[in-house]
């Protein structure tokens, strides 16, 4: 979420102080991240969502701007229950440093400090692992293994963090990005300070990492649409995403959004929610077994998706 005048701050205090929705899965399991910012560190609340076996992939799933992971709780529980494991963090949207979530100084060196997140997430006493096991043991479960694969899914402010965060891997944790799948960007928000998605974009445009969009209309609470003609420009693929014709903000959050984001943002449709989770979990799963599975993208460039029929294709510009 994103908005512009001087109501920001207190808008955003408002939404923070609102309870995030109870999220739906039965293996949702609260947790803490520790994130170095600056000369300290950050303890985050960190959801996890374990699914029923051996996981698929690892999901790093990112809220949007004043938001929790509460508020994408219900997408995480849908792709728990599709075989992922799931890494929902809280990320602050103010911080005196700097460690925020979107850009509103620099946020930069915070975010490569969540890029090492990932880049250490296989060793032993890294934060990724400790996080995982701390929270598996206080409610009684065995600790799953942190698999391999990975792949990052966004929305808002989260949607520009997670594509600069897969960039930081192409260039500072080869190893790790050689593990990325893919990458989703529900509804992107470019910051209005610095440029973090063209950056990010710039970068993984020359590679053959699978990204792909679903976006809502232009609307205040997408800073009418600049995140998704950042993508527009700089991603140089046939085929980027799908707009939704009657989507909101809200689409990524869907049942688990609050007032405060429907009243803001839009009440979000069944149909437009449940559409999202279709196409991403199609594109997920394509990213993961290396396949492409025809009803998740168009047969000609301007045709249609066939699992989405009312969306508009999202190509370059």
């Amino acid at each position: 979420m994103h908005l512009r005048g001087p109501g920001l701050a207190t808008i955003a205090v408002l939404a923070a102080l609102l309870a995030a929705p109870e999220a739906q899965a039965a293996d949702r399991l609260p947790g803490t991240i520790d994130i170095p910012c600056a000369a300290t560190v950050l303890e985050q609340g960190a959801d996890w969502y374990l699914p029923a076996g051996p996981p698929r992939a690892l999901v790093w799933v990112q809220h949007g701007f004043a938001r929790s992971s509460g508020h994408v709780g219900a997408l995480a529980s849908t792709f728990a229950d599709a075989g992922y494991l799931v890494f929902a963090p809280n990320m602050p949207f103010m911080n005196l440093s700097g460690c925020t979530l979107q850009n509103i100084g620099d946020n930069t060196a915070f975010l490569h400090d969540v890029a090492a997140l990932f880049g250490t997430a296989s060793a032993p006493g890294g934060a990724l692992s400790t996080s995982l096991a701390d929270a598996a043991h206080r409610a009684g479960r065995a600790v799953p293994a942190i698999p391999e694969r990975l792949v990052f899914v966004g929305h808002s402010a989260g949607a520009e963090a997670v594509a600069y965060v897969a960039e930081r891997l192409r260039t500072h944790h080869l190893e790790t990005w050689n593990t990325l799948r893919g990458v989703v960007l529900l509804d992107p928000v470019r910051s209005f300070i610095g440029n973090n998605i063209d950056r990010a974009l710039d970068g993984i445009s020359g590679t053959d990492l699978p990204t792909l969009t679903i976006s809502a209309p232009p609307s205040p609470c997408n800073s009418f649409g600049i995140g998704t003609l950042a993508v527009r420009t700089r991603l140089d693929r046939p085929f980027l995403g799908v707009l939704l014709p009657s989507g909101v903000h809200t689409d990524a959050e869907g049942t688990s959004s609050d007032a405060m984001g429907e009243m803001l943002c839009g009440i979000s449709e069944s149909v437009n929610s449940s559409t999202l989770r279709r196409l991403a979990l199609g594109w997920m799963g394509d990213f993961v077994a290396g396949t492409r599975t025809p009803d998740f993208y168009p047969a000609a460039p301007h045709g249609t998706v066939p699992a989405a029929p009312a969306a508009h294709i999202l190509t370059g510009y």
